[in-house]
């Protein structure tokens, strides 16, 4: 299962590793690929990922979570 979410507040590649260890925590992802240039993260994942926990989680890392592309 693939998700694409749309993230506010990155500015460097520290941002973008926060957030790719941030997700990386769920039990069920796979892989994370964040682009610091389209804002954007892609999860991809063994099974549907709850969108609270993905907002939770990149929340607690200081960013805004802006919903799914």
């Amino acid at each position: 299962m693939i998700t694409k979410i749309k993230i506010d507040g990155m500015s460097c590649n520290h941002c973008v590793m926060a957030i790719t260890n941030a997700l990386k925590e769920i039990d069920t992802v796979e892989s994370v690929s964040v682009s610091l240039e389209e804002k954007t993260a892609t999860i991809t994942s063994k099974s549907d990922v709850s969108l609270d926990k993905i907002k939770e989680l990149i929340e607690e890392e200081g960013f805004t979570f802006s919903g799914i592309i």
